[in-house]
């Protein structure tokens, strides 16, 4: 494990050093004329420069299976990949565009996973929403802890696949002190340290599947099944927080929690089980770096779980997220250009506040 984060780490350097030279050329040769929108006292806005960037990032969708009584917990991940890629933010809308490499991905040989990962982390003002959409085919054993002796290592399951599909709707109480868009998206600076409260609903479903039995080596002859269904919606409610050092360092984190109903099935050959009831889920998510009028250097974490209702005596945690390290750079847009991303705009699906309503009556 230790091993594999030091190849990460000089992967990061090898990828991203030429990356942050090239950022630091252009800061130098192209000036932005016009800096600043929506200033306030404690954040200023970005929407009309845009906001490029190069980055590394890893997504993942993991499933961690724990028995009741305690004995057992297991834990499957897919051999998802450290990819590079580039994007631009322009009027709150965001497109990257990235790909794992083989140079930065040399020890994949777990299992083979096919996946496609869609993940859409938006934040328009006073709000924070989520989308999620997996795609995973192949996943291998990462950690196990039971009575069960003589587990191989890196233990393959290349015919399980996950589905898991949500969103994440919150409302940003204090959004005219606080913007995530400096923290997650480098298109708004926080000047100074602010925190909200954050409430609104989330839902997911989704399933695990396997040819045979899921889990054939684990889980025994009576309780074994090879589908696993659920879904589950409810309220959340969660705080966020950035502190704000030397006017341009910051680090921002956010925790939300949430109680939801939900129903979980389990197929197998000859039955089905379903159960109802309550879960607690939980999302966390962490920025850190520096942040400036032209540039910026940072790093982010987010991390979803969704605990299903126990089924079999056996409690599953859906676990999603990605990390990512971004290089950022803030252009002045043409006069050419400009009218074609004005259309990119979408504040205008979201309820204008009364502040933003008289500002534009009187314009």
């Amino acid at each position: 494990m230790a091993k594999t984060y030091v190849d990460n780490f000089k992967l990061f350097g090898r990828c991203f050093i030429p990356g942050f030279a090239l950022i630091l050329v252009l800061f130098c040769l192209s000036p932005i004329k016009s800096i600043a929108q929506g200033d306030t006292s404690y954040y200023v806005s970005y929407r009309k420069l845009l906001t490029t960037r190069l980055y590394t990032s890893r997504k993942y969708t993991s499933l961690l299976i724990r028995e009741n009584s305690g004995n057992s917990r297991i834990r499957l991940e897919p051999n998802s990949t450290l990819n590079l890629g580039i994007g631009a933010t322009y009027n709150d809308f965001t497109l990257n565009l990235a790909y794992g490499f083989n140079f930065m991905n040399p020890n994949r040989n777990q299992v083979e996973t096919r996946y496609l990962d869609l993940q859409a982390h938006i934040y328009p003002k006073n709000w924070v929403i989520d989308l999620f959409g997996q795609f995973y085919n192949g996943f291998f054993l990462r950690n196990y802890s039971g009575p069960l002796p003589d587990i191989p290592e890196n233990l393959a399951f290349p015919d399980m696949s996950v589905r898991k599909f949500g969103a994440n709707v919150q409302y940003l109480l204090n959004g005219e002190k606080l913007s995530l868009k400096a923290a997650f998206l480098q298109s708004a600076w926080q000047k100074k340290s602010a925190g909200s409260l954050v409430a609104g609903m989330e839902f997911y479903f989704g399933n695990a599947s396997d040819e045979g039995n899921i889990l054939p080596e684990f889980i025994p002859d009576p309780l074994e099944f090879n589908r696993v269904s659920f879904f589950e919606f409810g309220p959340n409610l969660g705080y966020v927080h950035t502190l704000v050092f030397a006017k341009h360092f910051f680090i921002t984190g956010m925790v939300s929690g949430n109680i939801g109903l939900g129903n979980t099935t389990l197929s197998s050959n000859s039955e089905k089980v379903g159960r109802w009831g309550f879960n607690s889920n939980y999302f966390l998510r962490g920025f850190l770096g520096y942040n400036g009028p032209v540039w910026s250097i940072n790093a982010n974490y987010v991390h979803n779980n969704v605990r299903i209702e126990e089924a079999r005596s056996f409690q599953t945690d859906f676990q999603t997220g990605n990390y990512r390290i971004n290089f950022v750079y803030r252009f002045d847009v043409g006069p050419k250009l400009q009218p074609v991303l004005e259309y990119v705009d979408i504040n205008r699906y979201f309820p204008k506040s009364k502040d933003e309503k008289k500002k534009k009556e009187k314009q």
